[in-house]
This record gives structure tokens, sequence and C-alpha cells, in this order.
């Protein structure tokens, strides 16, 4: 689930933006939007779940470098910090994009807007809290 949160911008844009011409501007748009909406209820669902009931979860990715005594991972936390932060970031986003589908309706170039709006969600919910 917590993957799911970070990576569904992602997906979203990689849909809008290589599928854009074969799914045109409404369905990009509705996935994009779609996927960001989706993230902020599995954000909320996971703020409910680390917030309220005082857990941290880390999920671990690959590992680095693993010597005798030192072990460095790449993964991801989500502690009460992050959980607030991605709250915010996924509200803003996706009324950020219904705005944009209505004020950018016109234009031909929507696809490629929509999947730009999702990639700057995607890159701003990971690296936002750093």
């Amino acid at each position: 689930m917590y993957l799911n949160i970070v990576f569904f911008p992602l997906l979203g844009s990689l849909c809008a933006g290589f599928g854009g011409r074969f799914i045109g501007p409404l369905g990009s748009g509705l996935i994009t939007t779609s996927s960001v909406l989706f993230s902020f209820f599995l954000s909320t669902l996971a703020f409910y779940e680390v917030g309220f009931s005082g857990g941290c979860c880390y999920v671990k990715l690959l590992t680095w470098f693993n010597s005798e005594y030192l072990s460095a991972n790449w993964g991801f936390q989500f502690d009460s910090l992050t959980v607030t932060m991605l709250i915010v970031v996924t509200f803003i986003s996706s009324l950020v994009h219904i705005y944009s589908l209505e004020y950018m309706g016109h234009d031909p170039h929507l696809p490629r807007f929509m999947s730009y709006l999702s990639l700057f969600t995607f890159f701003y919910a990971n690296f936002s809290y750093f």
C-alpha cells in the first residue's frame, strides 16, 4: 500500500505521456486525476495507520552495501511527518489536477501537460520532506 501511494502518480504520468495519442485528452486527464485521487485515498489510510496508531513503516527496496559491521539499504520510511506531508501534497495536487482539467480543456496538448503535472506530483511527493 505504501509504495502505491508514491508510484501511482508516476504510473498516471507514464500512461498519459506515452499513451496520450491513443487515449486522447479526456482519457489522459481522467487517468492522471484518478491516479492522484487514489494516491490521496491511500495516503489517508496510511495517515490513519501510522499517525493514529503510532507505528512507523520502513519498506526496504534493495541493499546498497553490506559489510561486516555496517549495512546500508535503499528504502522508504513512512513516519508521522511523511504521511502528513503525503496528505497535504496529494490533496493539493488532486485539486490542481481537477482544476487543470477544466482550465486546460481546450488545449490540444492536454495529455502532455497532465503527464508533466503528474510527474511533478510524483517527484514532489517523494522529495518534499527531505
